[in-house]
């Protein structure tokens, strides 16, 4: 039974380009590492917080990305 799939609002994905990135991680340090490396690349709308299941293993993460703005690494 998966407990954390909460529903996607329609807003997150209301145009091509939009995506919704639920990470799950054996701990927060990786979950957070991975939402920095999406937006190190893209636009990202970015979690302050994990989240535990009851009697499921590690953590989750939700952030929503824009892929239509890529960032660009400036010298």
């Amino acid at each position: 039974m998966v407990l954390y799939v909460n529903p996607i609002n329609e807003t997150h994905v209301s145009e091509p380009g939009l995506v919704v990135v639920d990470i799950a991680a054996a701990d927060e340090a990786t979950a957070f590492a991975f939402q920095r490396m999406l937006s190190g690349r893209w636009a990202t709308s970015t979690a302050q917080r994990t989240t535990r299941d009851p009697g499921q293993p590690g953590v989750r993460l939700r952030c929503y990305l824009d892929l239509r703005q890529e960032l660009t690494t400036r010298s």
